[in-house]
């Protein structure tokens, strides 16, 4: 049986702003700007695509599940200059995702990690059906689990 899927990705609202920063001002943030030399290598989870070569994009920590828990977490993302938050349609999986290898956390409403996995990109939404199929996941978050990098966050549809 099917298991209707949704990725959300960050909202572009909160770091519009640090565009307008000097670079001083963002490495004493503990940000970066950097110009894009290669493709793929540099995924924006707002835009949930990977940025194109010459493209200026920020690396900035980023606390990604933000709960009061032993599971909140942290660490760094890229964002992609004047882009929109990206609204997958649901059950999409966007072509950034299909050539990494992915881990998959899945956490239920108190915030507590009930399951995982490592999947290539190819198995995605398999994956997540089969996460979901577990009454106990309320959602999921998708890392590259080679550097462990938050990548979107997955809820039921």
């Amino acid at each position: 049986m099917s298991r209707p899927f949704r990725l959300v990705a960050l909202p572009m609202e909160p770091f519009a702003p640090l565009w307008g920063k000097g670079d001083a001002e963002l490495e004493a943030m503990g940000m970066r700007r950097m110009i894009v030399d290669e493709k793929p290598g540099f995924p924006c989870r707002v835009s949930l695509a990977d940025a194109e070569v010459g493209e200026t994009v920020l690396l900035l920590p980023f606390v990604h599940h933000d709960v009061s828990s032993p599971y909140r977490s942290s660490g760094p993302i890229f964002v992609r200059r004047g882009v929109t938050t990206a609204t997958p349609a649901v059950g999409e999986i966007p072509v950034m995702f299909r050539h990494r290898l992915l881990s998959i956390r899945a956490y239920d409403g108190g915030t507590m990690l009930v399951g995982a996995e490592v999947v290539s990109g190819g198995e995605l939404a398999d994956a997540i059906g089969g996460l979901f199929a577990d009454e106990r996941v309320t959602y999921l978050h998708i890392h590259n689990a080679r550097p462990g990098c938050f990548n979107c966050r997955v809820v039921r549809a």
